[in-house]
This record gives C-alpha cells, structure tokens and sequence, in this order.
C-alpha cells in the first residue's frame, strides 16, 4: 500500500494522469508543437524519459534505454513503471548529484522528477489540444516555493522568461506564466 503523499503516492498519481495523455494520443499527435519553444508532443515525453534515466545513475541504478521515438506510449509506460518500482521500494539508496547534493532516492525523485512529470502534463495536454488541470492548491504552493529562488531558477536555463498574466489569473496560469509559458498557448 503507498503511503498517502508520500512520494511513492505523488508520482503513481502523476504519471497515470501523464499516461491518461499519452494513451489518448494518436499516431500523428506526436508530431504536433508544444508550448515548449522548439518542441513537440514527442520531445516531451522524450525529455521525461531520457532526463530522469540519466539522472538516476547518480544512485547507481541503471535503467535501459528506450525508444521514445519507436513507440512514445509503449516507452513512456515501461519508464513510468520502473521508476514506480523505485519508489515502492528504495532500499535506502541515495543519490549523488553535484547540482542537487546527496539525497533519499525517493525524495530526489518527488523533488525533480516527479514535479517534472506534473508540470509537463501541462505542455503535453495543451500539444493535444487539452484544457490540463494541474489543481490549483498544489499550483499555489508550487510557486510560493518558487518565487523565492527566481533568479536561480531562470540562471538555470531551465524556465524561461516569465509571461505576463492579470493579477487575478488562476494559481494554474500564475505557475504557467511564471517558468515561461504562454497560459492561453494553442497549438
């Protein structure tokens, strides 16, 4: 049984919301823009997939590479599934990243990758013509904890410039707008 918030929980949520997605997709949507500058539905779940295997080596697991391009939905769900696996049981492993420190496995994972994972469910319901819901509790606290490191965060070429929305925009729209997106992007 997961336990509840923890981050074993959070990513089973996430990525089956994410996966919700990928299924829904047919052949040709992954070739459809994103609100991602330069990327496609395709190179989304690429960058989840690939990203985070990389990322994981840093706590001695290695996990093989798969065909994003071959087969996104087949990929995306054998990733989200080993990951998941990790989760449920991370034996007490720690992951060693200069960038990050030393972290638990499971929490170097809720804090990166499983965020990662919920934010670009964002990018990839917009590339499919989908209004995402990311829940705007989790929207406000999100950028609460971002706001403060703003400067690190846009040095880190990781978020771009910040869009401007209405002061009464919705917490999801403040978020989106805040790491460089386009609230009302359309493909």
């Amino acid at each position: 049984m997961l336990a509840p918030k923890g981050p074993a929980w959070q990513h089973a949520q996430d990525a089956a919301r994410f996966t919700e997605l990928v299924e829904s997709a047919s052949p040709g949507d992954w070739a459809r823009p994103s609100p991602v500058a330069e990327w496609t539905a395709l190179d989304i779940v690429r960058h989840l997939v690939e990203w985070s295997r990389g990322f994981l080596t840093g706590a001695g697991i290695e996990l093989p590479a798969l065909d994003v391009s071959a087969d996104p939905a087949g990929a995306w769900k054998r990733h989200a599934s080993d990951i998941q696996a990790i989760l449920d049981a991370p034996d007490g492993r720690v992951l060693c990243n200069p960038h990050t420190g030393d972290l638990p496995v499971d929490e170097a994972i809720d804090r990166f990758y499983t965020a990662d994972v919920w934010m670009h469910s964002w990018d990839l319901a917009k590339a499919l013509g989908r209004e995402p819901e990311l829940g705007e509790e989790r929207c406000d606290a999100a950028l609460a904890g971002m706001v403060p490191m703003e400067q690190m965060l846009r040095d880190s070429g990781q978020f771009g410039t910040a869009v401007p929305v209405d002061g009464d925009a919705s917490a999801q729209d403040r978020l989106m707008a805040f790491i460089g997106r386009d609230p009302s992007w359309t493909p």
